[in-house]
């Protein structure tokens, strides 16, 4: 199977939702924007995406596979993409997690997003208080291959996930989960954009390379 669980259709929904309040927000009508992005704040989406994501999650079943971890000294160091390589993944996998296909936001989008409309786009301490919309479609870089088995930083070990599948997946291989190689399929071509249209009209915000500053 491709991943952990199957979107549902309120995701997308969610996505389209957040995508025409980045295009009402540009062209000027906030109101607008702010009942779009209090629309996509959907408990369906997030229930989902709890779904997977729990420590006790129905759908993460693990199964036992032969193999044996490396020896903690030979085990290199896990470390998450520089900005260099988070655009690097981004002009390769796009906007959409290869595991389940579901669209993608980074972070440093949904954060002018919650300076711009805060009432609306929250995001705070605990999953509750954070944006359905924001938190499910919140952009991830999988190690395909664990760290444990000898899975390295290179790009080529790295893909683009959203937070279900990323945090569902968690050390993992994928024969434990019965997953197949998201590198074995092309990545998803579509018109999403990440919402990186937002970002890009921040002010000050001349140089592209600005918006691949990571923090999470």
């Amino acid at each position: 199977m491709h991943c952990i669980r199957e979107p549902i259709c309120e995701i997308f929904d969610t996505a389209r939702y957040m995508d025409a309040a980045v295009s009402a927000h540009l062209s000027g009508h906030s109101e607008l924007a702010t009942a779009l992005f209090a629309v996509a704040n959907c408990s369906v989406t997030r229930a989902w995406l709890e779904s997977v994501w729990g420590a006790k999650s129905p759908y993460v079943k693990v199964r036992s596979f032969v193999g044996t971890p490396l020896e903690p000294g030979k085990v290199e160091s896990a470390r998450m993409p520089n900005r260099a390589e988070i655009a690097q993944l981004h002009a390769r996998d796009g906007y959409h997690c290869r595991y389940c296909g579901i669209p993608v936001i980074r972070p440093e989008v949904r954060k002018f997003a919650c300076q711009l409309y805060p009432q609306v786009v929250t995001w705070g301490s605990t999953n509750a208080s954070q944006h359905a919309g924001f938190q499910t479609l919140w952009a991830q870089y999988d190690h395909v291959v664990p760290h444990s088995y000898g899975g390295t930083n290179d790009l080529d070990n790295l893909v683009v996930s959203c937070a279900a599948c990323n945090f569902g997946k968690m050390s993992y291989r994928l024969e434990e989960l019965g997953l197949s190689d998201p590198r074995q399929r092309p990545a998803i071509q579509s018109q999403w954009d990440g919402l990186e249209r937002l970002l890009a009209s921040a002010p000050n915000n001349s140089n592209a390379a600005k918006h691949f500053n990571v923090s999470y």
